[in-house]
């Protein structure tokens, strides 16, 4: 980005939300909004582990030129991380690299009927006025996009929201209706082309979890348009005679929303759906391939000149600008900026730019971070993430912090507070067509570990 798109970009971002700041000032605005936002969210299930899941007045801004880098630059990683798919099933090395355990070997091993490593991923991205970098790649399940798709119509609603759309242009994002047709698309694909047959639904998990309110939202949708939809867990599941069935019910399709981390314990006891999908009885979105590039090491590969050879010019430019350097953490030398260096010796010495994350986690969940650690915590991290032997070092990258009207309770209290602002795109068959973004006053922005997060809207200056 040039120094004058940057300069056009950053003025209208903050008139922008200037002018949406000053009509909070209208007290009767601002309460009847946060009134119709609370009903809202009550009202479309947006709820997580009994908490609102938006406890914010105001959405998430990007311009028509930010929607655009963004698009271009995931699709460019995206095609990168298919072809470390393919060079990862012929190649048990890239397995090792990636840190794959024995049975998640033989799981990626088997062919879920459609090329597509992840029909179904979300970028979790920083996007600021000097940089857009990502963090993290979600290829496995992915949360939250029917959770945004009724933000995105609640904060419509808004009266503060529609007195701003007197001035500006606004667009907004559905999420649901391309996961709709990526399970659509697998399913032709994994039938050998055009299905002769509308597939039954399973959108399959396990019981009891802060979001089964975003799989019922999804099951009305696809009921909606003319799909029988059913949730159900892994122990809901019977396999008989090659069919998989949920309570005398035939399914087709299953949307896995079920982490392989969560299913493995449970596998032997609950054996139904991984004996339909080798037997090739059921289309299963995400598949268990997608954990090749689920694993947080798909960075280290990407950004490891030992494998640039995979990859081509524009995606090596669109890793270098915007991937994280990123190494298996082990007692190694490696090579940073050029320079060949000691790893373990390099990160003891450097925890202001770095930060430590567990290969395969998510939540927030055994991170350390360099720069918020004192030396003794940063050594100890560095004990922690050898022992474990399945640590990421990554180096850190420039964040974008806003300040957002934060609802405190439900009786129309709320502060300006700043906030981490986490941009997650969401690709669908590899083609971006949806985001939303993730809100925290920590430097974890993710929802189990404490943040919210609001619609993600495209802006610009009416005529």
């Amino acid at each position: 980005m040039n120094a004058a798109s940057e300069t056009a970009r950053g003025s209208l971002l903050k008139e922008a939300v200037e002018h949406y700041h000053a009509l909070l000032e209208d007290e009767d605005l601002a309460v009847r909004s946060h009134e119709i936002l609370h009903e809202g969210l009550e009202k479309n299930r947006l709820i997580f582990g009994g908490r609102p899941l938006s406890p914010y007045l105001r959405p998430h801004f990007i311009t028509f030129a930010d929607w655009a880098r963004v698009k271009i630059t995931c699709e460019t990683i995206w095609s990168a991380l298919q072809k470390v798919k393919d060079a990862a099933v012929a190649d048990d090395s890239i397995l090792d690299e990636l840190g794959l355990t024995p049975i998640e070997r033989e799981l990626v091993k088997i062919d879920p009927g459609y090329k597509q490593v992840s029909p179904t991923s979300r970028l979790d991205s920083f996007l600021t006025d000097e940089a857009y970098s990502y963090v993290e790649l979600n290829g496995e399940s992915p949360a939250g996009i029917a959770y945004a798709d009724s933000a995105t119509a609640i904060f419509e609603s808004l009266p503060v929201m529609q007195k701003f759309c007197e001035r500006y242009e606004v667009q907004g994002f559905s999420g649901r209706p391309f996961m709709l047709d990526v399970l659509l698309d697998c399913w032709d694909e994994f039938c050998g082309g055009k299905a002769d047959r509308k597939p039954v639904i399973a959108i399959v998990d396990l019981k009891d979890l802060p979001t089964q309110k975003e799989f019922e939202l999804f099951r009305d949708y696809f009921e909606d348009q003319g799909y029988d939809a059913v949730i159900c867990s892994p122990h809901d599941l019977e396999f008989d005679d090659g069919k998989l069935y949920f309570g005398g019910v035939q399914i087709d399709v299953v949307y896995k929303r079920l982490l392989v981390n969560e299913y493995l314990p449970i596998m032997e006891e609950a054996p139904a759906l991984v004996e339909a999908y080798r037997a090739g009885s059921i289309c299963m979105v995400n598949s268990f391939r997608g954990k090749l590039v689920h694993k947080k090491a798909i960075f280290a590969v990407l950004t490891n000149e030992r494998y640039a050879h995979l990859f081509n010019e524009a995606e090596l430019a669109a890793i270098a600008d915007h991937v994280p350097w990123t190494r298996k953490f082990r007692d190694e030398k490696t090579v940073n900026a050029g320079k060949e260096i000691d790893l373990v010796e390099w990160t003891r010495a450097n925890s202001s730019k770095l930060v430590l994350k567990p290969n395969d986690d998510y939540g927030g969940h055994g991170i350390y971070i360099g720069w918020n650690s004192s030396e003794a915590e940063w050594n100890d991290a560095i004990k922690t993430a050898l022992a474990d032997g399945d640590y990421l070092v990554q180096q850190r990258v420039s964040t974008a912090k806003e300040m957002f009207p934060m609802i405190f309770d439900e009786h129309e209290k709320w502060s300006m507070i700043e906030q981490l602002v986490d941009l997650d795109p969401l690709l669908f068959n590899g083609v971006v067509g949806a985001a939303f973004t993730r809100l925290s006053s920590s430097e974890l922005a993710n929802v189990s570990s404490g943040g919210g997060m609001v619609p993600t809207f495209i802006i610009s200056e009416k005529g």
